[in-house]
């Protein structure tokens, strides 16, 4: 990887922006605490604030995830209880999509996004607790996972009615996208020879369903559906998440595709002038939807910090691609959710999801930095 002496204070100032800035919002307007609960989203300055019209288990759970990470035990503490009171079915199984401002169940579906998101959370939170209760929490909701939500094809369904017994929603590639990053996870505390034939099984059912021979790039929908698109910040995200685990990605066909797909990916859905990842391309490599989230640019930031498989010379510094970031997408306010490739502003609220992008997102630039000095 190409550094500089740069990127490390590069990216010290993106965590100082994170701990000064983006953390305190969600322990201050971004909380509810009556319900001990983080709103779904926030308005920037000079916007109005939508009506809440509910809290959801995925938000519930990233939260966890970052204040955990970040070593605020105490807020971690109740987001833990908070999203176990609320949130777990305790009748069927498995966890809500929602609750409604009253506290009660609003969207009762079960999707493996949701359950994934649960699982990787509390993953963190007992490495850094040690709180055993996650552990249960994590054994239950893997044992949904498998026994639910799995497929007699050997992948997953995305989304199940209440009792589990309707599919709502078949297979698609992100839930068993962030599925892998949570038994990532779980793997790092618990040393299972399970987690690693599990992994290796999910690997193969992704290029059976969803790997477009051509661009190596993972689809959104199985291969062959309709409307089919690509996302090339989903392609940067499984690159990370392959490197981030050699010893299991490395000698399957999808780790040799994702090299692929990150060319392809860059080639096409970045802009060269600003470094901006659009949200979508078609499977020719035409954008489909122009449009930059955050979250994207931070999935390219991780896989330039890791990627390999392009010469230097075809990829910026990974700190003036930092540079360009920042200056795009973050304010003193917060940040920006998503802009026009020009830079207006398409979405000026703030989620309580993003932080878990930026929070691993400068997690792994951190590492990169130290390796870079070391």
């Amino acid at each position: 990887m190409n550094t500089s002496p740069s990127l490390a204070a590069r990216v010290a100032g993106l965590q100082h922006h994170f701990d000064t800035i983006v953390l305190p919002l969600w322990t201050a307007r971004g909380w509810n605490g009556a319900l001990r609960l983080p709103y779904d989203s926030i308005c920037a300055p000079g916007h109005a604030t939508a009506p809440v019209t509910r809290y959801r288990t995925m938000a519930c759970a990233r939260q966890l995830y970052v204040f955990s990470a970040s070593g605020d035990a105490t807020h971690a503490d109740v987001l833990f209880q908070s999203l176990c009171t609320h949130f777990a079915d305790t009748a069927r199984g498995g966890w809500h999509y929602s609750i409604g401002p009253d506290g009660a169940p609003r969207e009762r579906v079960k999707d493996l996004y949701t359950h994934a998101f649960v699982i990787f959370a509390c993953a963190e939170y007992f490495r850094r607790s040690g709180n055993r209760d996650a552990l249960d929490v994590i054994e239950a909701t893997i044992h949904v996972a498998q026994t639910r939500f799995a497929t007699d094809a050997g992948g997953y369904h995305a989304a199940l009615s209440d009792d589990f017994t309707t599919i709502v929603e078949g297979p698609l590639q992100n839930p068993v996208m962030h599925l892998t990053e949570a038994y990532l996870a779980v793997r790092e505390i618990r040393r299972d020879a399970w987690f690693d034939d599990t992994l290796t099984r999910i690997a193969e059912q992704m290029v059976a369903t969803f790997v477009h021979r051509a661009s190596g790039c993972i689809a959104e929908l199985p291969v062959g559906s309709a409307h089919n698109r690509l996302e090339p910040g989903h392609q940067f995200e499984w690159c990370y998440l392959a490197a981030s685990a050699p010893d299991v990605f490395d000698d399957t066909e999808l780790r040799g595709a994702l090299r692929g797909a990150f060319s392809f990916a860059q080639r096409h859905g970045v802009a060269a002038a600003t470094g901006g990842v659009c949200a979508a391309l078609d499977e020719a490599g035409r954008v489909i939807d122009a449009s930059e989230r955050i979250w994207a640019q931070t999935e390219y930031a991780r896989a330039l910090a890791v990627h390999r498989a392009a010469p230097s010379a075809e990829r910026p510094a990974l700190a003036d691609q930092l540079a360009l970031y920042a200056e795009r997408f973050l304010r003193d306010y917060g940040w920006v959710e998503v802009i026009a490739e020009n830079g207006d502003v398409l979405r000026p609220d703030m989620p309580s999801t993003t932080p878990y992008h930026l929070k691993t997102c400068y997690l792994a630039l951190q590492s990169a930095a130290a390796q870079a000095a070391a």
